[in-house]
């Protein structure tokens, strides 16, 4: 995913940090600054769902304005087509017993 908050600001006039930070405290969410800066000039590894809503609520735009998907970058496997399940090595069956002598539930 790339991360887009500086140019979904940019569309709506916002082009300071201290600014979307100052908007964003108005509808409750309050970053520090170093906080806002990696938001602003980065990519974070992580957001909390709560906070990108209030983004995309003081932006008005939705989640795919933020976050952009970028398929290309998924690594795929080349030789598998289907992956394949896995199987254990004996191949025997495993009966769970209860410890304590009792009978398990009827299947």
């Amino acid at each position: 995913m790339r991360w887009n908050l500086r140019l979904a600001a940019a569309n709506r006039g916002i082009w300071k940090a201290s600014e979307l930070q100052r908007q964003l405290a108005e509808h409750g969410l309050v970053i520090s600054a170093g906080k806002m800066s990696g938001l602003w000039s980065g990519s974070p590894a992580s957001i909390k769902l709560e906070d990108l809503d209030i983004i995309c609520a003081v932006l008005g735009c939705g989640v795919e304005e933020v976050l952009i998907p970028e398929p290309d970058k998924v690594n795929r496997p080349v030789n598998d087509a289907e992956p394949k399940a896995s199987t254990g090595t004996s191949g025997a069956v495993v009966t769970p017993r209860r410890r304590d002598g009792r009978s398990l539930p009827p299947e």
